[in-house]
Parts: C-alpha cells; structure tokens; sequence
C-alpha cells in the first residue's frame, strides 16, 4: 500500500501562483508513474500533469506553459508549480500514483484531494 498526502491549496487571485505537493509513504517502490488531476465542481476528473519515474512529464493543454510538474524520487515527492493562475482552474486537485506494466495501470493510489480557488 502506497499514502499520498498533498499540501499547498488554498485561495489565490487571478494570476497568481500556488505550489502543491504530495508526499507519498509505504510501498513506494512499486510506483512508476506520478501525477496531478483535478475535479471542478459538476465535472468529471482530468489529468493535469503526469511524470515517469525517468522524469518524462506530459501535460494537459490547458495547463501547459503555465503548471509544471516535479518529482524527487530520494524523496517521494511530487510537485505541481501553477502559475499564470485561471479562475477555470478552480478544482480539487488529487495526487495520483500508479504502475503501468504491458500499458495496463496497477497498482493504483489516490490522496484526499486539495482545494484550489482562483479568484478572478
């Protein structure tokens, strides 16, 4: 079993920056994959951003240029650097770990989610 714990949300102004991160305890090893993904109210959760355990990183569209994505593996840490800050970027972001082996996600952890709001 794998605990994700995220930090970092709160109340931010249009335009503004906030910084998450995600601590991960327990059988970290079998973690090959990390990742952001955001629920806003009244829609289905997406993924943000995503980082391979080699540091690959693929971002949604709508946050690229803007959010970047972090990982320190001595650490077991993820981050999520959000900048340029859109009301539409308003959700709960949940920290996601996962393995994927032949393609296929096992292995499949999920944190508690945080809030972000931006203000316009």
């Amino acid at each position: 079993q794998v605990q994700l714990v995220e930090s970092g949300g709160g109340l931010v102004q249009a335009g503004g920056s906030l910084r998450l991160s995600c601590a991960a305890s327990g059988s970290t090893s079998t973690i090959n994959t990390m990742a952001w993904y955001r629920q806003a109210p009244g829609k289905q959760r997406e993924v943000v951003a995503t980082i391979s355990s080699g540091g690959s990183t693929n971002y949604a569209d709508s946050v690229k240029g803007r959010f970047t994505i972090s990982r320190d593996n001595a650490k077991n840490t993820v981050s999520l650097q959000m900048n340029g800050l859109k009301p539409e970027d308003t959700a709960v972001y949940y920290c996601n770990a996962f393995t994927l082996r032949f393609g296929i996600r096992v292995y499949d952890y999920w944190g508690q989610g945080t809030q972000v709001t931006v203000s316009s």
